[in-house]
C-alpha cells in the first residue's frame, strides 16, 4: 500500500499533467474535434509513457502508475472525456491481451512458472542447489555462473530470461547474491546477446527490416545507378547486417560490464547497497519489496522427508531448451522459401512463439511425471504445486499487460513517429549514428519494446542514411562505416532503452523470473546502464562514425574506461563482512 507521502507524490504528478492538459491548445483543439490531430505525432505524445515511468519510480507502485499513463493516453483519443477515457482504458488493455504473441507470452510464463512450482515442491530445485554448491562455493563463482549460463541460451532473449531467473534464483538466494544483482545478470545479459548473435530469433526480423528499407527506396528513387545499387544492398542485407555487427557497441559493453562487476567485484550506485544488503545477510530482496513472483507459498515448499533429486529439476530445464531449439529449427525449416537454406535462415524464420510455447508444456509434462513416477509427489499434489507456481507469477502477468497496454496507447497516439520525426533535420552526417542511438533509446524507454523500436525507426533511419551520403557504393564504397553505424545504432539503441524502461517486457520478465521488485531492478540496473551507454557514444558511436577508430578499438577503449570506472569509483560489496 501506498503511504501518505507516496499519495501526496501520486495526486501532485497527476494534478501537474492534468494541469499540462488543460494549459495546451493542442488539447483544446483535440477535445472539440474529438479527434487526436492535435495530439498524434507531436511532443505530447510523451506524456503517457513519461507519467507512467515517473510515478512508478517516484511511488514503486508499478500497476497503478501503468495505469495512469494508459488512462492519459486514451483521454487523447476520446477527447478529453474521463469516463469514455476509463473505457477505452479497458479497450487497450483488451487489445494487449488478445494479441497472439501477447498470449503466447503469458502461456509460457505461466507453464513455465508451473513447471517450477512442482520442481520447488518436489525437491529438484533444492537438489540443484546441493550439487552446484559443490562448485559454486562463494558469491563469486555463483555469478560468474549465472553469466555464463546465457550462453547456453542465447537464441532467444525471451527463454533465456524466463529460464534463466527461475533456474539460478535458488543458488543465487543461498550465496547472498541480492536478487537486483541476479536480475540485472538475466537481463543484460539476454537481449543484448540475442541482438549481436548470428543464429538467433531476433536476426530474421532485423534482416528483414533493412532488406525491406533499402528495396522500399530501390523502388521510389529515380536515379537508375542509385536504385541498382541499393536492391543489391537488399539482396544482400544479410552481409550489410554481418558487418555492423562491431559497431553493436552498447550491447557488446552491456555483456562485458556484468562480467566486469563480477570478476572485479565492483558495484557502485543502488547496486552496491543492494548487494551489501545481502552479503551481509539482511537479505536477498529490500524489506518492504513487492517482489513480482510470490516464491512463499506452501504449495512450492519441499515436502519434508522426501529425497531431494537435482535431476528432478535439470531434466525439466533440459527438456526446455531441447524442445525449444527442436522446434524453432522445425518452424524455421517449415517457412524457408525458394532457394532459402542454412541455419540461420532456418532460425530467423522460426516461429519463437510456438518453439517456446512446446517447449514450457513439455517441461511441464517431464517435471510432474517425475514427481509422480518417483512417488515424491501424488498426481493430486503435482498438479497443485502446479497451479501454485502460476499463481505466484500473476502479478508480473498483470504488469505485463499493462506494459502492453501502455505500448498499445503510445502507438495509438504517434509517440514513436514523433521520435522518428526529430531524426528529419538536417545536421552533419558524422553525427548520424550518435543522435540515431539516442533516438532508438527514447523511443524504447518510452515505448518499452525493442522490436516496435526498430520496426518504427528501420524505415526512417535506413533511407535517410543514403539520402545524406552514407554507404554509397555499399561495401567499399564511401561512408559505408556510417551506414553501418545508423543501422546497428538502431539495434543497440533500442536494447539500451529496453533495459532503462520499466515497461519493458524484457524487464518486467526478468525481475519476474528472479522475484525481484520490478522498480528495485530498474533502479539498481538504471546507472549501468547508463554509464556504459555513456562510454558507448564517447569512444564507440561518434568516433566510428567520424572512421577516427576501428571498431575494435573503439570497444577496446571502451572495456579499458569501464575498468577505470569500477576500480576507482566502485567498491567491494562484501568489504567488512565477515563470513
Amino acid at each position: 500500500m501506498m503511504n501518505a507521502k507516496k499519495w501526496f507524490v501520486f495526486a501532485g504528478l497527476m494534478t501537474a499533467t492534468l494541469l499540462i492538459l488543460g494549459w495546451s491548445e493542442l488539447f483544446a483543439q483535440a477535445a472539440a474535434d474529438g479527434e487526436t490531430t492535435g495530439v498524434y505525432g507531436t511532443w505530447i505524445s510523451l506524456l503517457p509513457p513519461l507519467v507512467a515511468i515517473g510515478l512508478a519510480l517516484t511511488t514503486r507502485e508499478v500497476i497503478l502508475s501503468l495505469f495512469a499513463g494508459i488512462w492519459i493516453g486514451a483521454l487523447f483519443l476520446v477527447g478529453f472525456n474521463p469516463v469514455d477515457g476509463t473505457t477505452q482504458s479497458l479497450s487497450l488493455l483488451i487489445d494487449a491481451l488478445v494479441n497472439a504473441d501477447h498470449i503466447a507470452i503469458i502461456v509460457f510464463s505461466l507453464l513455465l512458472g508451473g513447471m517450477v512450482g512442482v520442481m520447488s515442491r518436489s525437491g529438484g530445485t533444492q537438489g540443484v542447489v546441493d550439487v552446484l554448491g559443490k562448485f559454486a562455493t562463494d558469491r563469486k563463482k555463483g555469478q560468474i555462473f549465472a553469466w555464463a549460463s546465457a550462453l547456453a541460451i542465447f537464441f532467444d532473449d525471451y527463454a533465456n530470461t524466463l529460464i534463466r531467473g527461475n533456474a539460478l534464483r535458488p543458488m543465487t538466494d543461498r550465496l547472498n547474491i541480492s536478487r537486483e544483482k541476479l536480475s540485472y545478470i538475466v537481463d543484460s545479459t539476454a537481449a543484448p546477446l540475442a541482438v549481436s548473435a548470428v543464429i538467433t530469433t531476433w536476426i530474421g526480423f532485423e534482416i528483414t527490416q533493412i532488406q525491406n528499407a533499402l528495396s522500399g527506396l530501390a523502388l521510389t528513387t529515380e536515379d537508375a545507378e542509385l536504385a541498382t545499387q541499393l536492391m543489391a544492398g537488399a539482396d544482400n542485407a544479410f552481409i550489410i547486417f554481418l558487418n555492423s555487427l562491431p559497431y553493436l557497441f552498447y550491447p557488446i559493453l552491456a555483456l562485458a560490464f556484468v562480467l566486469m562487476t563480477i570478476l572485479m567485484k565492483r558495484e557502485f550506485g543502488p547496486m552496491l547497497v543492494a548487494e551489501r544488503r545481502a552479503a551481509s545477510g539482511n537479505g536477498v530482496i529490500r524489506e518492504g519489496s513487492m517482489p513480482a513472483t510470490d516464491t512463499t507459498l506452501d504449495t512450492l515448499q519441499p515436502i519434508k522427508g522426501k529425497p531431494k533429486r537435482w535431476y528432478n529439476a535439470a531434466i525439466p530445464v533440459l527438456s526446455v531448451i531441447f524442445v525449444a531449439l527442436y522446434s524453432l529449427y522445425t518452424t524455421g525449416a517449415a517457412a524457408l522459401g525458394p532457394g532459402e537454406g542454412g541455419l540461420t535462415s532456418i532460425i530467423g524464420n522460426a516461429n519463437p512463439f510456438d518453439a517456446l510455447l512446446w517447449a514450457s508444456f513439455t517441461g511441464c509434462a517431464v517435471a510432474i511425471a517425475l514427481a509422480v513416477f518417483q512417488k515424491i509427489l501424488t498426481l493430486n499434489q503435482a498438479l497443485e504445486s502446479w497451479v501454485g507456481g502460476m499463481q505466484s507469477m500473476l502479478i508480473a502477468v498483470i504488469i505485463l499487460i499493462l506494459a502492453w497496454g501502455l505500448g498499445g496507447v503510445t502507438q495509438e497516439i504517434g509517440t514513436g513517429t514523433y521520435l522518428a520525426s526529430l531524426l528529419q533535420d538536417s545536421l552533419p552526417l558524422s553525427l548520424l549514428p550518435g543522435l540515431v542511438f539516442f533516438i532508438a533509446a527514447v523511443t524504447a524507454f518510452s515505448t518499452g519494446t525493442s522490436w516496435g523500436t526498430m520496426a518504427i525507426l528501420f524505415p526512417v533511419v535506413v533511407p535517410l542514411s543514403i539520402a545524406m551520403g552514407a554507404g554509397i557504393g555499399f561495401a567499399g564504397g564511401e561512408n559505408y562505416g556510417i551506414l553501418l553505424g545508423a543501422i546497428s545504432s538502431v539495434m543497440a539503441g533500442a536494447v539500451f532503452g529496453d533495459h532503462c524502461s520499466p515497461i519493458s517486457d524484457t524487464t518486467v520478465l526478468s525481475s519476474m523470473s528472479s522475484a525481484c521488485d520490478l522498480i528495485d531492478h530498474v533502479r539498481t540496473q538504471l546507472p549501468y546502464a547508463l554509464v556504459v551507454a555513456a562510454v558507448a557514444m564517447i569512444v564507440g558511436e561518434i568516433p566510428a562514425a567520424l572512421e577516427f577508430i576501428h571498431p575494435a578499438w573503439g570497444l577496446l577503449a571502451g572495456l579499458v574506461i569501464l575498468y577505470l570506472i569500477l576500480k576507482f569509483y566502485g567498491e567491494d560489496p562484501e568489504a567488512g563482512v565477515s563470513s
